[in-house]
């Protein structure tokens, strides 16, 4: 067997496929530090600096006592207050019935897609929502449909063909799209759900922390989160902590309690963490508008709706021989290749931050483009 496993690693070698963890000394808020280099850093998901900050750090545990393990399940031992104190912040921020903690985005997309639809139901899925997604469908008892990217015309074409063949339904998009940056047309999936009888699930991990008002996502920039039936975010990105939520209506939040896998099968998350992310949420996010705006407002310039700029290069190995000519020049991000995306469309993913200026950007996407 090894020597079939070793064969697919010098497959994916020849193919410049082959992927490792790179060895950082360190990083902060928008530089990382690698082979005694400084490199600005255009692959984090810390969109609002809030990770790798030593000041805020501090800041935060001056006086905490939280412990750094929970040692169980939350329907065991593993839940203490401040989990339900958190989980009741989110509704109430969300004017939704409930919210429930899970460990990361992936666990809640695996638990929440695996369980929510069953046998005689359908799932209505993008087909570029994140893998996580499409790892729970697969675990799922149900029937699911991919349709095309941010295709409303083809999702209704589906819904049209299929909806009466099943007892229930969902549709479950992204908001802002992980690789490709573009946000999905959120009323038009909220006027097919009404006019189909269906449950729409909407995945906010790349928004929440960076759109709205106070940053609950697209849904607040929109004024449409009363009519999304489950929101789904996490504090593991623009929050700077670890773990992910769900918020929505009591039946549903409570039939995740009781059927999602990954929630009920895994230890809670360490308090501490949980503390963490309460305190961001309530006494650093309120005040990023103005940094949110900003990054969105160079992020626009550059052609993209959200913080996230794709530059597709198309082969393997020219996508990553163009990261080499960013890190040589002082800029670091990773080449995102299959199956991350499709075949033939391997790329650079530019992710902002606040730190980012625009001129550090656009020399960075000047320098990606001449390679091209």
């Amino acid at each position: 067997m090894l020597e079939k496993l070793d064969k697919q690693l010098k497959n994916l070698k020849e193919h410049s496929h082959f992927r490792d963890i790179k060895d950082f000394e360190s990083k902060d808020e928008k530089y990382i530090y690698l082979n005694g280099e400084k490199l600005i850093n255009l692959s984090s998901n810390n969109y609002l600096g809030f990770a790798d900050n030593k000041a805020l750090t501090k800041e935060f545990l001056n006086g905490v006592e939280y412990s750094f393990g929970s040692a169980s399940a939350r329907l065991l031992t593993g839940t203490l207050p401040i989990f339900k104190e958190l989980e009741n912040l989110l509704a109430q921020l969300f004017n939704k019935d409930k919210a429930l903690i899970f460990n990361s985005g992936y666990h809640a997309n695996v638990g929440i897609n695996s369980s929510i639809a069953g046998k005689g139901d359908v799932i209505f899925s993008d087909k570029l929502n994140h893998a996580s997604i499409i790892d729970g469908m697969r675990l799922g008892e149900s029937k699911f449909f991919r349709y095309p990217h941010n295709n409303m015309e083809a999702l209704e074409k589906l819904l049209i063909r299929e909806r009466n063949n099943f007892d229930n339904a969902v549709i479950v998009s992204e908001s802002v799209f992980s690789m490709d940056g573009d946000i999905a047309d959120l009323e038009k999936l909220i006027e097919l759900k009404e006019k189909y009888n269906c449950i729409l699930i909407l995945d906010e991990a790349h928004a929440f922390g960076v759109f709205g008002q106070i940053g609950l996502g697209v849904c607040e920039t929109l004024g449409i989160i009363d009519k999304v039936d489950l929101i789904v975010g996490t504090f593991g990105k623009a929050i700077g902590s670890m773990g992910a939520f769900a918020v929505g209506n009591k039946t549903l939040i409570d039939y995740l309690t009781n059927k999602a896998r990954s929630f009920i099968f895994s230890t809670a998350l360490p308090p501490i963490n949980i503390a963490f992310t309460k305190w961001i949420l309530e006494n650093k996010l309120p005040k990023t508008y103005d940094k949110r705006m900003q990054m969105l407002s160079i992020a626009k310039k550059a052609g993209s709706d959200s913080h996230i700029i794709p530059i597709v290069i198309g082969g393997n190995k020219e996508t990553v021989e163009t990261c080499e000519i960013l890190y040589q020049n002082g800029y670091f991000t990773l080449p995102i290749r299959p199956p991350t995306v499709p075949e033939g469309t391997s790329r650079l993913r530019l992710s902002l931050t606040t730190e980012i200026t625009e001129q550090e950007l656009n020399n960075a996407i000047s320098l990606a483009k001449q390679t091209k």
